[in-house]
């Protein structure tokens, strides 16, 4: 087992040095072999990290050096990167949410369950040897976000294999177009994107259940719908594929919606997003004017990401969509 080594020797009166030398070290993850003495797994970051620190030690009148080294007693350095405890702190942290989640809770409860996930995420970045711990962690907090999911949007599609064939806009102008009530984030999304790109004189239905469709209506997002999760798509992004609405400015939205709706890599905006949303779903209870208040927000963003891609009123899905608001 090859190792990164740091030694140094920090100046008794720089209290402040100090204090972010062992930040930065619990930051990365390194153990302590000894006081003065630490360790990482060989890594090219690994090595930067240590030598940045080294070189602040040294402008601050201490002293640091870097070392590269091999051990071959593994099982005896292992246990210094230990973090079944952090990952226990965790789960008892996760059971008190469980505990409390009910129908009444599950909004707050997300609030509180997406700080975990980025704690959860921290302590995976420095866990250099994973095992059982981390499989449980993460399998606690899945199945956690998923019962807050079906308290908040009940009846969420299941996704099935299928084509995306192209459809044209003009084929879908003035119709009604029926999703279930209380929508929550890739219903109101994919809603905004009807009225946006699709359909601007569209007009929503909301259903006490998929199963009420009428015939002569659009259905999207629910078991059985026109429009709802294909393959490893959400519904926003079925809309999307099929209706030819490219563009980076609109990937952006796309990202947002996929992993607050089924998870995946998290936007620098979700938590920003789903706070608002969150926040206007329990304060406006008519659909109508729920949808009315996510779709300006939903402008907001498109209009963040295009000027954040660059798009003027002569590009791509930003030109289409003029005068559809």
């Amino acid at each position: 087992m090859k190792l990164h080594i740091l030694i140094l020797t920090l100046p008794t009166q720089q209290a402040t040095l100090r204090m972010r030398v062992w930040r930065a070290l619990k930051n990365t993850g390194a153990a302590m072999l000894r006081d003065g003495v630490y360790l990482l797994p060989e890594a090219q970051q690994g090595q930067e990290i240590f030598n940045d620190i080294s070189r602040e030690i040294r402008d601050e009148g201490g002293a640091a050096f870097v070392f590269n080294a091999a051990t071959p007693e593994e099982e005896e350095i292992r246990p210094l990167f230990d973090r079944s405890q952090q990952y226990m702190a965790l789960l008892e942290r996760l059971q008190v949410c469980k505990n409390d989640l009910d129908e009444e809770t599950a909004v707050s409860q997300l609030k509180v369950v997406r700080k975990l996930r980025r704690e959860l995420d921290r302590i995976v970045a420095i866990d250099f040897f994973p095992g059982e711990a981390q499989a449980q962690a993460v399998f606690s907090l899945t199945e956690l976000e998923a019962g807050i999911n079906r308290f908040i949007s009940p009846g969420e599609p299941h996704a099935v294999s299928g084509e995306l064939t192209q459809l044209m806009p003009e084929d879908f102008h003035n119709r009604i177009w029926a999703t279930r009530r209380r929508p929550w984030i890739d219903r109101l999304a994919s809603a905004w994107l009807i009225r946006r790109f699709i359909d601007p004189d569209a007009q929503f239905l909301w259903l006490e259940d998929g199963n009420d469709c009428p015939t002569a209506a659009v259905g999207f997002d629910f078991d059985g719908a026109t429009f709802s999760h294909i393959d490893n798509r959400v519904t926003f992004e079925v809309l999307m594929v099929r209706f030819g609405l490219t563009g980076d400015a609109l990937n952006g939205p796309a990202m947002l919606v996929h992993y607050l709706d089924v998870g995946g890599v998290q936007p620098p905006e979700a938590a920003g997003v789903e706070s608002v949303l969150a926040g206007l779903r329990e304060s406006i209870t008519d659909d109508d004017t729920l949808l009315a208040a996510a779709c300006s927000l939903f402008d907001g963003l498109l209009t963040t990401f295009e000027m954040r891609s660059g798009h003027d009123e002569q590009n791509g899905v930003a030109d289409a969509g003029r005068g559809k608001r």
